[in-house]
This record gives C-alpha cells, structure tokens and sequence, in this order.
C-alpha cells in the first residue's frame, strides 16, 4: 500500500514539473522554426563580414584545417592524444573568432557612419529627389564605406530599371540592421506612400546618433575587463604547451591522472569562457527585418 501511494505521489510530481516545462507542440514547431540553422547562422556572419562571396565550405576547411594543424603539431612535440585532441578542438574555432570579430570591427566602423547616411536621405527626399535618386546620390555623397554598396545599387537600378529587386539586392549586400529598417521604410512608402518619410528618417538618425554614443561609452569600460577574461582562458593552454615541451610533463599526461585534468581543465575553461561572454554581452541589433 505505501509503494503504491509513494508511485502515485511521485507520478503527480512529475506530471507537475512536466506541466510547468513542456512546451505545446505548436510552440515547439513554432520555435524550432525560428531557430535559424548553423549553415543560415554561418552565411550570415560571413554577410555581415563582407564576405559574401565566400562559400561555407571554405569556413568549414579551414576549421578542420587548424585543428588538425595544431592537433598534429602537439601530437608531435607532447605524444599525448588527449593534449593534441584537446589543444586542436580549441584551435578549429580560430576562423570563426575571426569572422566574429570582423564583425564587430565592421559594425562599429559602420554604426558611426548610419546616422550621415540616413541624415542625407531625410534631406534629398523632401528636396524633390525620387528614391532611386536619393539612394543613388549616396554612392557620391555619402559615408565612404557605404558608398560601394549603393553604387551598385544605382548600376543595378539603372540596369533593370526594377527598384524594389533592386533594393532587396542592396538589403542583402548590406547586411545591417540600420540597413534593413532603412530599406522597408524606402520601400513602405514606395508601396503605399505618404509624406512622413523625412521625419522617419530625421528619428531614425537621432536615435542611431544616441545609440552609438552610449555604446562606445560602454564598450569603451567593457574592453579591458573582457580582454583580461580571454587572457585568463588563454594562459593555462600556453602554459601547458610550454609545459609539454619536457619528457617529464609529458609522461605524467599520459597518465589516466593527468588525462582527468586536462579534460576538467578543458571544460572548466569552456564554461567559464561561455559564462564570461554571456554575463559581459551587450545586447546586439537583430536583423528582425531581413
């Protein structure tokens, strides 16, 4: 009877707890949907890297590339299996560490610049200018990084005479957000019209000018604390390379011992570096309007 009564009691606990975490099946597909695939994630980080061009397999290559680089490298010097496996898993995300912070020197060469590009627009497009022209103008006018973008957007334009595909074309070569808010507000009012357009984009400006200011400042006392956290995870794996360089180091790792904590110091490293970014992050643009 007490078996009984405790398998009741622990079948209404966990259809409790099931109840508070299991999503509906539609929320489930419904996110799961969402979710962009690692291949969608990886084109767009080489989009907002200005390597479009790039195919995903190059990426790929050169991850695999690396790790087995520095994975036969340490084999070499150490003969430990475990060390070289481990010292080339850290080494294959050398490429995509470098995309990402193309990607964040990119953006913020760019965010500083938004702000001239749209104050340009707000000004030719109540001057009497069309969308075209006024896009156009930019390639002359506008902020020099941005102005091969919409170049060939007006070689485009004047080529199909098509100003919707046109303006797709340059979204996708752009691969901002700014961008992205910048185009369906051109292509809304090309659509449906209206005469709010100047002041659209006179806020949009001042509202890019404000963000950047506060994200330079917060970067600016955010740079030493994350550099200083990367040179912590670092440390220990130059250390332990220079470590391997000794027969005695590299005997005692080949013991089950030293296996133990190399692969406790590998996921101590991983968990601290994820916890690190995800406590330091600043909130990013989201291109919602893709």
């Amino acid at each position: 009877m007490g078996a009984c009564a405790g398998l009741v009691l622990g079948a209404g606990l966990f259809l409790l707890w099931w109840a508070c975490w299991a999503e509906a099946p539609d929320a489930t597909a419904a996110s799961a949907a969402a979710r962009p695939s690692p291949r969608a994630r990886l084109l767009d980080l080489l989009a907002r890297a200005g390597l479009t061009g790039l195919p995903v397999g190059a990426v790929a290559g050169a991850c695999a590339a690396c790790g087995a680089v520095v994975a036969g490298l340490a084999a070499l010097v150490s003969g430990s299996a475990l060390l070289a496996l481990a010292l080339g898993a850290v080494a294959s995300w050398w490429p995509v560490a470098l995309l990402e912070a193309r990607v964040r020197s990119r953006a913020a060469a760019v965010r500083d610049l938004w702000p001239d590009a749209v104050d340009l627009l707000a000004s030719g497009v109540p001057a009497g200018l069309s969308l075209p022209e006024a896009l156009a103008a930019l390639a002359v006018h506008g902020p020099e990084p941005l102005r091969p973008a919409f170049a060939d957007f007006a070689d485009d334009h004047r080529a199909t005479g098509r100003f919707l595909p046109a303006l797709d074309r340059l979204k996708d070569a752009l691969a901002d957000p700014v961008a992205d808010r910048v185009v369906e507000a051109l292509r809304l009012t090309r659509e449906v019209g209206g005469s709010d357009l100047g002041r659209v984009l006179r806020s949009l400006s001042s509202f890019l000018r404000d963000d950047a200011r506060t994200r330079g400042e917060l970067l600016a006392r955010q740079s030493w604390t994350v550099g200083t956290a990367r040179m912590a995870v670092a440390a220990p794996w130059l250390v332990l390379a220079l470590l391997c360089t000794r027969p005695g180091t590299v005997s005692a790792f080949r013991e089950p011992a030293g296996a133990l904590v190399i692969a406790g110091g590998a996921a101590s490293c991983v968990l601290a570096y994820a916890l690190m970014r995800r406590v330091g992050r600043l909130p990013d643009d989201e291109r919602v309007l893709r």
